[in-house]
């Protein structure tokens, strides 16, 4: 077949009558311009242009073979991460030839890749968290307390501000100034950047405050780019109709001034000095299917079910920060929330296996992310009033 891709199975280690039969049945069941098996000893030579993948996992629950042939040869298309939908196929070839742009690297280089960022004066030495903010739940400003930590400590930070909407958090006053909302902001973010190794990643979850006409995610965006931060992603989290649920619509039946209805939030993804961020592959535990699915920047995930089990007014979802800490971290990075609320960020990178610190000014997040943490398996000291 010309134009095709081709990936090779070595099969030495299985019955010739079930190479056969499988090569004869996948032969049978999709045309040559999907694909072709050709046997050539040890190897099944799988030639395939496009495929649908749903039919093919079909046809391979229907073989009658070994567990592990099926496993194999199934996972040796499906691992392919390069490839363009088309309907129901999958196309592994000239998916991309509309766009590939000529000297696309020569290109890159004269145009001058986030130029915004090359000027900052970030220092390249990365330093470790000090032993008695690792692995920590914290009450406290996070203000006062980051300014105790050394900088270039920590690998990762995912947080999600308070919201100024006039939610009901334990100790924190959701109806400021804006202008006061943003200095207090900006001063823990700024202390957050100080602490962020170089390479280390800010990711941030937020939602514009659409009555108020406030584009939050926008404002903070730009924060980042005059703190020199390059701009990595911006992840569309889709809530499936979770935000929409009221029924007013502005001027109805009228373009005088109609009232946007919005099912997404934000999540903006920032680094420090470098898009590449230091780690070995070992500490990776991301899947292939879960990179091939994640890197796609539209998330479908539930909100969190469990807010008033946990008397918090504004939670994300577990499933959330896994994507977030898998896709952009490694095990044993440290993470850092400075609105740690009732501790989701620091209970999942304790379940992922990277270190954590969480801080938040309420002692009752506090205790409760205490305890979700005990849930599965360690037990923290509480600290309710901050270090000395």
């Amino acid at each position: 077949m010309n134009d095709c891709r081709t990936e090779l199975l070595d099969v030495s280690s299985f019955l010739e009558d079930e190479i056969m039969l499988l090569i004869s049945t996948i032969n049978n069941k999709f045309p040559e311009t999907d694909m072709r098996l050709v046997y050539e000893p040890p190897n099944i030579k799988f030639q395939v242009i496009q495929l649908d993948m749903v039919k093919y996992k079909a046809v391979f629950d229907s073989l009658n073979i070994t567990d592990s042939l099926k496993k194999a040869a199934f996972a040796l298309i499906d691992d392919i991460g390069s490839y363009g939908l088309k309907g129901k196929k999958r196309h592994f070839v000239g998916y991309n030839a509309e766009r590939k742009v000529a000297n696309r690297k020569a290109k890159e280089q004269d145009r001058g890749k986030h130029y915004y960022a090359n000027d900052n004066n970030f220092s390249k030495q990365n330093t470790d968290i000090p032993s008695e903010f690792e692995n920590r739940i914290i009450c406290a400003d996070s203000l006062e307390l980051l300014k105790k930590l050394p900088d270039n400590c920590i690998d990762i930070i995912f947080t999600s501000p308070p919201y100024n909407f006039g939610l009901a958090y334990d100790t924190h006053n959701d109806t400021a100034n804006w202008d006061a909302y943003y200095e207090k902001l900006f001063g823990i973010f700024s202390e957050c950047i100080r602490v962020l190794k170089y390479g280390g990643r800010f990711v941030v979850n937020i939602q514009p405050l659409y009555s108020d006409y406030i584009p939050a995610h926008h404002i903070i965006s730009n924060f980042f780019i005059q703190k020199k931060m390059i701009w990595k992603s911006e992840i569309l989290w889709e809530k499936n109709n979770y935000n929409c649920k009221m029924c007013s619509y502005g001027s109805w039946k009228s373009p005088a001034s109609p009232y946007m209805k919005y099912t997404w939030e934000f999540i903006e993804v920032y680094c420090k000095g470098d898009l590449k961020k230091a780690g070995s592959s070992v500490n990776a535990d991301i899947s292939a299917e879960e990179f091939k699915s994640w890197v796609v920047a539209k998330w479908s995930i539930a909100p969190e079910r469990h807010m008033k089990e946990y008397g918090h007014p504004a939670m994300f979802p577990e499933n959330l920060v896994e994507r977030v800490l898998k896709l952009f971290s490694f095990q044993g990075d440290v993470v850092l929330d400075p609105f740690n609320g009732a501790g989701t960020t620091t209970v999942v990178a304790k379940r992922t296996g990277r270190r954590y610190l969480g801080i938040d000014i309420s002692s009752e997040y506090c205790e409760t992310a205490e305890k979700r943490i005990d849930a599965i398996g360690v037990g923290q000291q509480s600290v309710f009033d901050g270090l000395n």
